[in-house]
């Protein structure tokens, strides 16, 4: 336990969850992760015991507790060998449900922020385009106003849940014309005529549902825009710290396992005479791995005190997306490695980890675009402001 950060009852809140993930969640992961379906009564347990509502408001039955609860509830989700079902929680409860509680109304609120807090909808973000990848203000579906609709036209793809969703948080420009200044944001519940989603097979992350969407002259009330038209720029920006600093924290995370679970088959694999954690060369890389690691999970949970206390955090939590992914990938690898034949079989969970950590360094924004991100602030001098106060 890290003191400057964790406390009695946050090692508590770990333990229930570990608890609950071994009874609930692993007996299913090899099912899961065959059948690429998540079963909807897993949802319904976690919002019974909270977990989607860690740090959302008590009026819509979240708890309103510390970031350092979540730091929690996403380096327990990388610990039970599939990143996909991790995914498929954090991308609900903090991608989705982080525009519902921020820029929803309360009529939002009450109808899709609370019962995604108990887990009885489930919600996707879709941001992403065929076409525009990492370039957000590049996006081309639109949102006509008509009368007292909106109608949507077209696509958004690698979107987690986008199968599994009761409704998507969508990005979508209402003034093509304005660039990254006519773009807002939408509540599209996933029942509405026209809409149609398409489930992609992927590398890894086979668990979780990611999919293309298609909007067809979808019709949504005027009432579901969320927040302010042609601030849904702003509004993604302002969610990039967190996003990136969880996928920090899941890199992170998902490097320790890989370190610990590679100790102790170490520890047991024997050749030449003794086990193999007594060769000289094995030992001193996981050293370096251990050492890298923990540099990562030092600067994550500082970038997390500062969030914690609403500073604006852009510069810290690209470089911890950018560099924990990146020492995630060597690591794992290297742990492969050091399994020998074995690391390459797919009982052996190495195999699965090496394939869900290769989506860190490219989603969420892939670490070329993270570099010249830093590169305008560290060598541009160009100093980044909140986007909405």
């Amino acid at each position: 336990m890290n003191s400057n950060y964790f406390t009695e009852e946050h090692e508590l809140f770990r333990k229930s969850l570990q608890d609950f993930l071994q009874k609930e969640v692993v007996p299913h992961i090899e099912k899961w992760e065959k059948t690429g379906t998540i079963e909807r009564f897993i949802w319904k347990k976690f919002g019974e015991m909270g977990f989607f509502g860690i740090n959302y408001p008590e009026a819509y039955g979240g708890m309103n507790l510390d970031l350092f609860y979540t730091v929690v509830f996403l380096e327990e989700l990388q610990k039970i060998k599939s990143s996909g079902f991790a995914a498929a929680m954090w991308a609900h409860a903090y991608l989705a449900q982080t525009h519902l509680n921020a820029e929803g109304d309360e009529r939002i609120k009450q109808e899709y922020l609370a019962p995604s807090i108990l887990g009885e909808k489930i919600g996707a973000l879709c941001i992403t385009e065929p076409f525009g990848g990492s370039d957000v203000a590049g996006m081309r579906t639109t949102a006509v106003k008509k009368g007292d609709k909106f109608v949507i036209n077209g696509s958004k793809t690698f979107i987690t849940n986008g199968v599994y969703a009761d409704y998507y948080v969508v990005a979508a420009k209402t003034d093509p014309e304005s660039g990254n200044k006519g773009i807002s944001m939408f509540l599209v519940d996933a029942n509405q005529k026209g809409i149609a989603a398409t489930k992609l097979d992927k590398l890894g992350w086979r668990a979780s549902d990611t999919a293309e969407i298609a909007f067809d002259n979808v019709e949504i009330p005027a009432e579901n825009l969320m927040g302010e038209e042609g601030k849904g720029f702003p509004y993604i920006m302002q969610h990039f710290a967190l996003e990136r600093l969880i996928m920090a924290i899941n890199a992170h995370a998902r490097a320790e396992y890989a370190i610990e679970y590679t100790i102790g088959y170490m520890s047991e694999r024997e050749a030449f005479g003794k086990t193999i954690d007594k060769f000289q060369a094995l030992r001193h890389t996981i050293v370096e791995h251990a050492t890298d690691v923990e540099h990562c999970k030092i600067f994550n949970y500082a970038a997390v005190a500062r969030l914690n206390q609403k500073e604006y955090v852009v510069k810290e939590a690209t470089m911890a997306k950018l560099k924990s992914t990146k020492v995630a990938d060597e690591t794992i690898y290297s742990c492969l490695q050091m399994l020998g034949g074995y690391g390459y079989m797919e009982e052996y969970p190495l195999a699965r980890l090496l394939r869900d950590s290769r989506l860190g360094p490219i989603g969420g924004g892939t670490s070329e675009i993270l570099k010249e991100i830093l590169s305008k602030m560290i060598i541009d001098k160009e100093n980044y402001k909140p986007a909405v106060k």
